[in-house]
């Protein structure tokens, strides 16, 4: 059988035309697509500034700020004449605050500290020593003036462990006067403290059941962590009988 290109000289060429034909495609084609870089998925929107922090306590806050900037500060669950509270599962709670803040203010503030410090006999200790200024600023000075010195450190342990707004912080947020003591650290805290002290005097009542309301809803009473007791109740008395024959 004669070879296929000797029966048609004409192949070989016809052959060679498509080859030349599909490197000239190959030539002019566009070259193909580079896959995209996989990119990493944008952050959600609620995550570019949100406003998440936590105190150092653990606690967690939900107006915080991103990394990198000061933390803001969280506002008192109730205002400091709310005398009554607030209408919500704390209601009774509010009212024996009120009560005891009145009549009896020795109470409420060593039943305040006794959250904070959770110490052993915390209450009976700054519960007596209120009581003694009580009792020496209402018999000498006609007025409660000398409590206030001891127990104004009480709202500055509030304000310091949940990260609550000072006095000083809330007047710069309303009408902006207070600015240049605000962006400085030390000299925030120094203003802080010296509000607490004049809110203790001349609102000592009010600041304590503030401090108690705001305590009674972010810390359970102490004696409510106690552990639990396993009793052993012994057996009863057990006789063993005999069938009769």
């Amino acid at each position: 059988m004669a070879n296929v290109e000797e029966a048609s000289p004409l192949l070989g060429k016809q052959l060679d035309a498509d080859d030349e034909k599909e490197a000239n495609k190959s030539a002019t084609a566009p070259p193909p697509p580079v896959a995209a870089a996989k990119q990493s998925p944008p952050p959600p929107q609620g995550a570019v500034g949100a406003t998440y922090g936590w105190t150092a306590d653990g606690l967690p806050l939900g107006h915080g700020s991103v990394v990198g900037e000061p933390l803001r500060r969280a506002q008192w669950d109730s205002s400091l004449f709310a005398c009554l509270g607030r209408n919500d599962e704390f209601c009774s709670s509010d009212l024996e605050v009120c009560l005891l803040g009145s009549v009896v203010p020795c109470v409420l503030y060593g039943s305040n500290v006794e959250r904070i410090g959770s110490g052993q006999g915390t209450f009976a200790n700054h519960c007596l020593a209120y009581s003694g200024l009580y009792l020496l600023g209402n018999s000498f000075f006609g007025w409660n003036c000398l409590a206030p010195w001891f127990s104004y450190r009480s709202r500055t342990a509030i304000r310091q462990k949940f990260n609550l707004e000072g006095s000083c912080e809330a007047l710069d947020r309303s009408c902006g006067c207070c600015g240049s003591f605000v962006e400085d650290e030390v000299q925030r805290e120094q203003c802080e403290l010296a509000c607490d002290f004049a809110t203790h005097v001349f609102c000592h009542a009010c600041a304590l059941c503030q401090e108690g309301r705001e305590l009674r809803r972010k810390l359970p009473h102490p004696g409510f962590n106690a552990q639990p007791v396993f009793v052993m109740i012994p057996p009863g008395d057990q006789t063993m009988g005999r069938d009769m024959a």
